[in-house]
């Protein structure tokens, strides 16, 4: 799905714990790499794994087969969050007048990076 010229807000960001809900990886943890707003995707280590066909370059100088991590859809993970280490639904609130803030939804509990 393509979207164009619209702003999109993720409850996911870099750096988060998440787990994998749903496909061949579910039920596996690891943390954002990066996130892919525009094709609504997210990188997570040590899951779906790819193999690429690598030329050789100047950065790689073997070539050959590599496994890298590769995206998944935003929809099929959940966030981890820290206090209860459960997956959970993720909820905005305004604290210090204007500033939001991401908190978890069973417990809670002020989700900081």
């Amino acid at each position: 799905m393509k979207v164009k010229n619209k702003r999109i807000h993720f409850k996911i960001k870099k750096g988060d714990t998440v787990v994998v809900i749903a496909g061949k990886e579910k039920g596996k943890k690891g943390k954002v790499l990066r996130v892919i707003p525009k094709h609504q995707r997210v990188i997570v280590e040590g899951v779906n794994f790819i193999k690429k066909h690598q030329r050789p370059t100047q950065r790689f100088q073997q070539g050959g087969i590599i496994e890298k991590e590769g995206p998944i859809h935003i929809s099929n993970v959940m966030l981890l969050c820290p206090r209860c280490n459960n997956p959970t639904r993720v909820g905005y609130t305004f604290i210090e007048g204007d500033r939001k803030v991401r908190y978890c939804k069973k417990c809670e509990e002020i989700i900081e990076k």
